[in-house]
């Protein structure tokens, strides 16, 4: 199975660019992972949310085969311990999957053909974060997983 994260824009500090890289490269010992950017929406000062939410969903659904299981990364999501998600990922390597996808959203979230498509919805935190944020948090996340699942020291208790 590979994961997927799927992100618009891209990160402007360097220093959240390079914690991101640091888990991603740690990641690839685990299992497949590919990280891919959407380039932000020309003009969209010339749009309002709702558009530009459109606008977003339409290049992250183009970006999602039908058999994937897709997963957003939503403040409305439910939210797990480190020891669930890497239960919740290990359920998902078990299942035959061919891709697990998670996609964090724009400034504004989601549009509504986004939220149709998902399978899942997970919180990281009942707090705001920026998306660009997110991105580290959830690798980290994810890199924990897989050290929980192969019962490494990473995690403590």
């Amino acid at each position: 199975m590979t994961i997927k994260l799927l992100g618009i824009g891209k990160t402007d500090d360097p220093a959240l660019q390079n914690l991101t890289e640091v888990y991603i490269k740690r990641l690839v010992f685990y299992n497949r992972f590919e990280f891919e950017l959407i380039p932000d929406i020309k003009n969209a000062k010339n749009l309002d949310e709702n558009q530009q939410k459109q606008k977003e969903g339409e290049l992250l659904l183009n970006k999602i085969a039908a058999s994937d299981f897709v997963v957003l990364l939503d403040e409305n999501g439910k939210q797990y311990s480190s020891e669930a998600f890497s239960e919740f990922i290990q359920k998902r390597l078990n299942s035959g999957l061919k891709q697990l996808v998670f996609i964090i959203g724009g400034p504004y979230g989601f549009s509504e053909d986004v939220y149709k498509r998902a399978d899942a919805k997970i919180s990281l935190s009942k707090m705001t974060f920026s998306h660009q944020m997110i991105r580290l948090f959830f690798v980290e996340q994810l890199y924990r997983a897989f050290t929980i699942l192969k019962n490494e020291p990473y995690h403590h208790k």
